[in-house]
């Protein structure tokens, strides 16, 4: 098989606007409940996560920061070229980990260190053999001082099972990194039909739905029995090349909301624990802090994720334990 032929493309997405100044904290950090754990004085630090994306833009002020390695996978530029013809990437990146710098927005683990890798060009399109190439080298990767990537994000996807993807995927996963990815957008505002994408239908990665601000099940968000959670995806406010900032709607801006709250889950149960989590754990981890929509599992899997949500009830949980002396 020639997987240099075949192309994965952007799943497709809408931008619903853009601004040149933004001051705010996006409505999707706030349904997560990233402040929560932030409040615990844990912001990302130290966990570094991959983006397999479009690019980015890497004078950003909300995002230049958190860059610690780049590196492009397709025929667009040279090696190190990573620049986003396309928005998408930087958007992805700026709801992963936006600085907090008390201007512009702020992503869910606005301390996380970013591993840029760019595999779609700007036209959208990018080569499964890149693809799969950079899964390996984030795989192997090693920072100026000895970090790893623990969390891959790829809101990316196509109609094919191609099994050379799926054993890069494994690969990953056997190391210890978490792959998220978006479900797609083939919904048809359906639940009773099923919409099916690659690799959201690997069982190896968190699939990751959409929902809107008023947690309404966003009608283009595909339905199938791989999906893990759900997160904001509608109007979602982050970064846009340019310095800029856009609103954007798509599976693809849930998935990084999923992918920053897994940032945040390992910092704080690696701590907790005092020592290195499997994937096992760390997805254990994230469906602890999820609560049902009301929607199909096919739709919502465990839930829309909400990282206040477990310390809640295990406070409800000891207070009745008390109170009844069960």
């Amino acid at each position: 098989m020639n997987n240099k032929n075949k192309r994965f493309r952007l799943i497709p997405y809408k931008v619903e606007d853009v601004q040149t100044k933004q001051d705010t904290l996006p409505y999707g950090i706030k349904k997560v409940e990233a402040e929560t754990i932030w409040a615990k004085g844990e912001k990302g630090k130290g966990i570094v996560v991959a983006i397999l994306d479009t690019g980015i833009d890497t004078t950003h002020p909300d995002l230049m920061d958190r860059i610690i390695h780049t590196r492009n996978f397709t025929d667009e530029g040279g090696v190190n070229d990573v620049w986003d013809g396309s928005g998408h990437g930087t958007h992805v990146a700026g709801t992963i980990g936006a600085s907090e710098n008390n201007k512009g927005v702020v992503g869910v683990a606005p301390e996380c260190q970013m591993v840029i890798c760019k595999v779609l060009e700007s036209n959208g399109s990018g080569s499964i053999e890149g693809i799969i190439n950079a899964l390996d080298y984030v795989r192997v990767w090693t920072g100026p001082n000895n970090e790893k990537v623990r969390v891959v994000n790829m809101s990316l996807g196509g109609p094919d099972d191609v099994p050379e993807l799926h054993k890069a995927i494994k690969r990953v996963v056997d190391s210890g990194i978490v792959v998220c990815v978006a479900s797609g957008n083939e919904g048809d505002d359906d639940e009773r039909t099923m919409e099916f994408s690659y690799p959201a239908l690997y069982n190896e990665v968190i699939t990751v739905a959409a929902s809107d601000e008023n947690n309404k099940l966003a009608y283009f968000s595909n339905n199938n029995l791989q999906v893990d959670v759900i997160a904001p995806g509608v109007n979602v406010v982050s970064t846009y090349p340019d310095r800029q900032y856009a609103k954007l709607s798509g599976t693809s801006m849930a998935t990084p909301h999923v992918t920053g709250a897994v940032a945040l889950l390992i910092a704080t149960g690696e701590k907790m624990f005092n020592r290195t989590l499997t994937d096992a754990e760390i997805y254990a981890l994230l469906i602890k802090h999820t609560v049902r929509l009301g929607y199909e599992s096919s739709s919502e899997g465990h839930g829309m994720i909400r990282l206040g949500y477990a310390d809640k009830l295990n406070d409800l949980i000891t207070f009745i334990e008390k109170e009844y002396c069960i």
